[in-house]
């Protein structure tokens, strides 16, 4: 995932999805290679919701 859209994808994170800035950085440290597993992570880590991963998958499909 290019930086600038990793940067608003955090931004969308924590602002649209409200995960706690905690949260987000537990799965940053998991996907500091590859970015783009970040969505998985949060779910595989009990994050999000499956609502909340559909938002997620919906938001990277239009950007």
């Amino acid at each position: 995932m290019p930086p600038i859209i990793y940067s608003h994808f955090i931004e969308f994170l924590r602002d649209e999805i409200n995960i706690p800035p905690d949260s987000i950085a537990v799965a940053r440290r998991s996907v500091e290679q590859n970015t783009e597993l970040m969505p998985m992570v949060l779910w595989q880590y009990g994050l999000v919701t499956l609502e909340q991963l559909d938002r997620i998958y919906d938001w990277l499909e239009s950007y």
